[in-house]
């Protein structure tokens, strides 16, 4: 069976061909567009510190961190190990926080940080952290998580205190792979 397209049928087709390739390239472009857009207006950030670049130390000044830890519905019990620390801005700085999983299984949660006030969060540059990873602790586990960081140097003047809070929330699939022990069930 041969169809025979008429000329306007022809152009119709060919305009359809045309949008569809078009429509596919730019679908197609949208992954390295995307990573641009964001590079550009630093959107989907979370979770990623870049380090930092030939940071100055200022000895000038003192800048106090206060950290605080919070678990969200999770059998943990969450602290950090030093409560404040006074810094210079541009110093290398290391602290420990202190988890213990009080429940008789393993629990896999993630730690979500929050800054106040909000604007510090752009200068407090995170080298290692375990906020960048799930972390799952066995029945009864203890253990401590380092966090290193910098506070940039061009922090204003006027914020001299930072707190950084992390929330330990637990990873979502602990609830279907716990449900063996009767658990959520009616």
């Amino acid at each position: 069976m041969n169809i025979a397209l008429r000329p306007a049928n022809r152009r119709t087709f060919a305009k359809l061909a045309l949008f569809s390739a078009l429509m596919f390239g730019v679908g197609y472009a949208l992954v390295p567009l995307y990573s641009v857009f964001c590079a550009v207006t630093g959107l989907n950030q979370i979770g990623v510190d870049r380090q930092p670049v030939n940071l100055q130390l200022d000895t000038g000044r003192v800048v106090n961190i206060e950290f605080d830890a919070n678990v969200h519905h999770l059998p943990w019990k969450f602290r950090p190990v030093q409560t404040h620390l006074g810094v210079h801005p541009g110093e290398l700085m290391q602290t420990e926080f202190e988890i213990i999983n009080t429940r008789n299984e393993a629990v896999t949660g993630q730690a979500i940080p929050s800054y106040s006030p909000p604007e510090a969060a752009q200068y407090f540059k995170k080298i290692s952290c375990f906020c960048f990873s799930k972390q799952t602790l066995a029945a009864g586990q203890v253990q401590r998580m380092p966090l290193v960081f910098v506070v940039d140097p061009a922090l204003p003047k006027e914020m001299g205190t930072i707190t950084l809070s992390y929330t330990f929330f637990e990873v979502e699939g602990n609830a279907v792979a716990n449900s063996g022990d009767g658990a959520g069930k009616s």
